[in-house]
């Protein structure tokens, strides 16, 4: 069954958080369904829709920022309450708007997640989890790591209560009261959880969970240990999941499943006879979905989702078609109704038009006088600055509630910028010279009209470390910016892992000296990404980390004065030995430092990179080949002659020719990787061989992995 649905705007409300958007439940059995809403202006606005216009129901006065709202009520009835979460209070109100709950938590941290259940209030704040029973306190947990969502099994299938949380470090956190009962790793980073159905399926212990790097996941949470259910990557390179719901949209009978992410893109996922979800619709907004829900909002009898995206839009994805009549002519003529409402609204937005040139001009005469005050228009930025696995590269997402209008970026080590598809902005790159003034990099990207959300691919090299700018221009009046820092970290291609090849050849670098577990951790937290910045929980920690462009791998254990960094890549020890004492240095911390290095690992590397290196070079070379083929082709007439290799070649030249364009410093990167593992492994020998360089140029312009290993060896 096909799937076509019609896009209804409803409201505009202020910026809005993920998960901050619900639909009230049916009072009736064909009533349509109230939407309820909480912005970053701490206003909560209700309302329901009447001959396709919004009618309120209630709106609260303004106050801090609403960061998630769930709707509770007791167990086993309609679940009609609303919770709303905002700073380090929770408020509960009637579907009437009438308010009958204001509970401090007194929680150090502002409240990231909420999830209700009867008379159970979980909630995650950025480290510290709390469960409380009738505003009573009841569980506590401090998490190794960010929460980023939170949810508890249905107690009405279940009979004990059990939370899940997600968190930044690739973790879901089961939990059984105070303690931990187990953990499960997933592929990305959780953003955010669901139940499935809405109910936890059949068994009732089956979660929902999406990532921040698009992934989707099913898993079935059981007493002893976690089941894998099924897993969706991210194929496409699609945005990071913020919302997600069931919902029969098909009428099939069957719940389907509804992914809203951060690059605008809302999915319906539907079952059918395979065991995982097959993709049956998608639609496109232009900023973030920061939620979804199915249900009935527009019409009776006619089922929609609804969405709620960055800047505050309430949107409807309708199945009632848009009826047209047809005209005398072959054009068609609009309805009545749909008229009248094109009518009201050319009305609105004269009327709007007329006040806005009346406050511009009550402005202009405001800044003649000698008393005038000007007043610096304040707008809300969302940005995301994460390191992908696919292609060892960052992305840097940046989503303004205003249209923007420039983007200038500003970095003092040197990153590549890379090509985006998606980005339709125009960039201009400025030649700088990094010795006066520190400038690497200077680019500005002008953005097309009504453009919010502009996203960036960045190229970092290990080892070059320090800050990248970002200074934001929106499309306002009078001109204003703001600015967004990035850290370009030392190691900053290393990604978070949970488990780590043993026996790989590992050089080791030890740490001894009077600092304390606080210390060593904030040195940790400089050098590498995804690094909890709270100092963690007992005397010692181990963290694992995989080279996203390389695979070699990382072994980090430190306690109060030793630490033990363990990898196969003799290039990352440098680099932490460097990046460390110079740390060290700057807190006049004296240390002892010293290095065993494995000759073997080495080669182990040289030979992790050689597919990569091999593969690069021959794409370098088909491209080449391309232009010279096309010329045979043209002057033959056929390419019945050339070798099945050549016509391979030209038949899939497209295709040759952008994966060359999507990763232009590929071969660049290598090289360069190769000629720092080559200078490190001699450094450690005490010898500088800097001088051979070029001679190691040469020999990778015509690769052959034997004559590059000798090479490594006899360089002494």
């Amino acid at each position: 069954m096909d799937l076509n649905l019609n896009r209804v705007d409803y409201l505009q409300v202020g910026v809005t958080s993920q998960k901050t958007m619900r639909l009230l439940p049916a009072s009736g059995r064909k009533a349509t369904q109230k939407v309820v809403i909480g912005d970053h202006d701490g206003v909560i606005t209700c309302f329901g829709i009447k001959k396709g216009e919004s009618v309120p129901v209630f709106k609260t006065l303004p106050g801090e920022k609403i960061a998630r709202l769930e709707l509770g009520g007791a167990l086993n009835t309609l679940q009609e309450k609303i919770f709303v979460a905002a700073g380090s209070e929770v408020r509960g109100f009637t579907k009437k708007g009438k308010q009958f709950l204001s509970f401090n938590t007194n929680l150090t941290e502002n409240i990231k997640a909420m999830h209700i259940s009867g008379s159970d209030l979980f909630l995650g704040a950025s480290y510290i989890y709390n469960h409380y029973c009738d505003c009573k306190d009841q569980h506590y947990y401090l998490s190794g790591d960010k929460i980023n969502d939170v949810i508890c099994l249905p107690v009405e299938k279940l009979s004990c209560i059990t939370p899940i949380l997600a968190c930044q470090d690739r973790v879901l956190r089961v939990l059984q009261g105070s303690d931990l009962l187990y953990e499960m790793e997933v592929p990305g980073p959780p953003s955010v959880l669901a139940l499935k159905n809405g109910d936890g399926g059949d068994s009732g212990e089956e979660v929902l969970f999406g990532t921040s790097d698009g992934n989707i996941g099913l898993v079935e949470i059981t007493g002893v240990s976690p089941v894998d259910k099924w897993k969706i990557g991210n194929e496409k390179k699609r945005g990071g999941i913020l919302c997600m719901d069931s919902f029969d949209i098909l009428g099939d009978g069957v719940k389907e499943l509804l992914i809203g992410r951060d690059d605008g893109m809302l999915e319906v996922y539907g079952f059918e006879n395979s065991k995982s979800p097959v993709l049956r619709y998608e639609y496109t907004f232009s900023e973030s979905v920061t939620s979804v829900q199915g249900g009935c909002v527009g019409k009776e009898g006619y089922d929609e989702i609804v969405a709620s995206t960055y800047s505050g839009w309430v949107t409807g994805l309708t199945t009632e078609p848009i009826h047209r009549e047809c005209g005398s002519g072959d054009g068609l003529k609009l309805s009545h109704d749909m008229q009248n409402k094109v009518l009201s609204l050319r009305n609105e937005l004269e009327q709007l038009q007329i006040k806005v040139l009346q406050e511009r001009e009550k402005y202009q005469q405001s800044s003649l006088s000698s008393t005038a005050v000007s007043a610096v228009p304040t707008f809300s930025i969302n940005d995301k600055f994460t390191l992908n696995r696919d292609d060892a590269s960052y992305s840097l997402v940046l989503e303004v509630q205003a249209a923007i209008d420039t983007v200038l970026l500003q970095c003092d080590v040197p990153i590549d910028l890379k090509d985006v598809d998606k980005n339709s902005a125009v960039v201009s790159v400025v030649d700088c010279e990094s010795e006066p003034n520190g400038n690497f990099l200077l680019a500005t990207y002008r953005c097309q009209a009504n453009t919010t959300r502009l996203e960036l691919k960045i190229l970092s090299i290990e080892g070059r470390y320090g800050t990248l700018q970002a200074y934001v221009t929106p499309r306002v009046q009078p001109k204003t910016c703001q600015v967004r820092q990035y850290q370009i970290k030392p190691l900053s291609l290393h990604q978070r892992t949970h488990c780590i090849d043993r026996d790989r050849p590992m050089n080791t670098l030890t740490l001894k000296g009077q600092f304390s577990f606080a210390e060593v951790h904030s040195w940790v937290v400089f050098c590498l990404p995804e690094v909890p910045e709270k100092t963690p929980v007992g005397e010692s920690i181990s963290f694992y980390f995989q080279n996203t462009f390389l695979d070699t791998q990382l072994e980090c254990t430190y306690r109060k004065g030793e630490g033990y960094f363990k990898s196969d890549n003799i290039s990352t020890i440098s680099i932490l030995k460097d990046v460390l004492s110079k740390e060290a240095t700057k807190r006049k911390i004296n240390l002892n430092i010293s290095c065993d290095i494995n000759e073997v690992s080495v080669n182990h590397t040289l030979k992790l990179i050689h597919p990569k290196l091999e593969y690069q070079l021959m794409l370098a070379k088909k491209v080449e080949l391309i232009d010279a083929l096309k010329e045979l082709q043209a002057h033959e007439g056929n390419t019945d002659f050339l070798i099945p290799e050549y016509r391979s070649i030209l038949e899939e030249a497209e295709q040759l020719i952008q994966e060359h364009k999507k990763q232009p410093t590929s071969l660049e990167r290598l090289y360069g990787m190769i000629t720092d593992l080559f200078i490190d492994k001699y450094k450690f020998k005490g010898t500088n061989v800097k001088t051979k360089v070029p001679l190691l140029l040469e020999i990778l312009g015509s690769y052959d992995q034997n004559t590059l290993l000798a090479f490594f060896d006899s360089a002494s």
